[in-house]
């Protein structure tokens, strides 16, 4: 019924654990596809390939891949093709799938064949205070439970962990795995299938443990660089804006810093035109920057009258500038869009 992409890299600390979770699940027609991207940390001890055979000769559900390093994206798309069950789940080494986990997320899809993608709620496992930026995030993500909030939430950042997913395999035929690029290989499926009108949904249960150790890939591989995400974004809200903006293609950007400036116009390369920026700075106000004009927020156009993308990007700013914006008669995914 299930399989389970894990992909490994020099895994071999934390590896076990994760198993052990898989293991422990308390739906077991499942089946781990255990893809080793060229782990060679058998060089320093008991590797990754070693602990992988000993399970698999445990219990056969573990299917061990071994590969040439090739990458995530190749890893997951060779799993993608190898995987036999109905769903498709996603678990990484470094993190624990709790017990009911595969159980509940199949139920939720069984029941819900209107659903491409169920994903669930996770605990953060890494050091709150020096990973406050990842705990932020993860905080966001388990209050988007809902399609629609998952939906207007992916311009701001990617709205699923990653791992906590599972899918039916019949929408990776319909729209296509994994692409490689400059980019988040997850955060642009997740783009992709939802301009493509995938359904999806998240469990208020708590079913995954994330882990952040020093070198998860998102935090050392520059394909998962903030730049990144903004030029992928970029590609997407482009042409969500040509299907939704009333007087596409111009629209009014909230805030006028250099930062902010700097990812709002990623947007021109694709035929977006910025008429104006909006701030609450004195020092800008009544200022011309990059030829375009700014005001003061107070001062922004009645709702019907403008379309506006919130790019200011700071801690809380986001649901500062939506409570104005909401105030003002503006309505989220009509009248404006957080981008930040």
């Amino acid at each position: 019924m299930i399989s389970v992409l894990l992909p490994i890299r020099n895994a071999a600390a934390t590896l076990p654990d994760a198993l052990e979770s898989l293991l422990a699940q308390t739906y077991g027609d499942f089946e781990v596809l255990c893809l080793d991207d060229g782990s060679d940390d058998h060089l320093m001890g008991q590797g990754s390939r070693h602990i992988l055979e000993r399970y698999a000769r445990r219990d056969n559900r573990l299917r061990p891949v071994f590969l040439t390093h090739g990458g995530i994206v190749h890893a997951l798309n060779l799993g993608l093709d190898l995987a036999q069950g109905e769903y498709v789940a996603r678990m990484d080494a470094d993190d624990v799938s709790h017990p009911r986990r595969l159980e509940l997320q199949a139920a939720y899809l069984r029941e819900r064949p209107d659903v491409g993608l169920a994903a669930c709620r996770a605990a953060f496992g890494g050091e709150s205070e020096r990973a406050r930026g990842y705990k932020r995030h993860l905080d966001w993500t388990n209050g988007l439970l809902s399609h629609e909030q998952m939906a207007l939430g992916r311009f701001r950042e990617s709205p699923l962990v990653h791992p906590t997913v599972m899918f039916r395999r019949t929408v990776v035929q319909r729209y296509g795995g994994y692409r490689a690029g400059p980019f988040p290989e997850d955060y642009e499926l997740w783009l992709r299938w939802l301009e493509a009108g995938m359904r999806m949904a998240k469990l208020p249960d708590v079913l995954y443990t994330w882990n952040d150790p020093p070198a998860r890939l998102s935090r050392t591989h520059p394909r998962y660089s903030t730049a990144a995400f903004y030029r992928t974004k970029a590609r997407y809200l482009a042409k969500w804006l040509k299907a939704n903006n009333p007087f596409h293609p111009r629209v009014l950007v909230m805030g006028a810093g250099r930062i902010t400036r700097r990812r709002a116009e990623l947007l021109l390369e694709h035929g977006v035109e910025i008429t104006a920026w909006a701030d609450i700075d004195p020092r800008k106000i009544g200022r011309t920057v990059a030829g375009r004009k700014v005001f003061h927020r107070d001062d922004i156009p009645a709702p019907g009258r403008v379309f506006i993308l919130s790019y200011v990007a700071g801690h809380g700013a986001a649901e500062d500038i939506a409570a104005f914006l909401d105030k003002r008669g503006y309505t989220q995914g009509r009248n404006y869009v957080l981008a930040a």
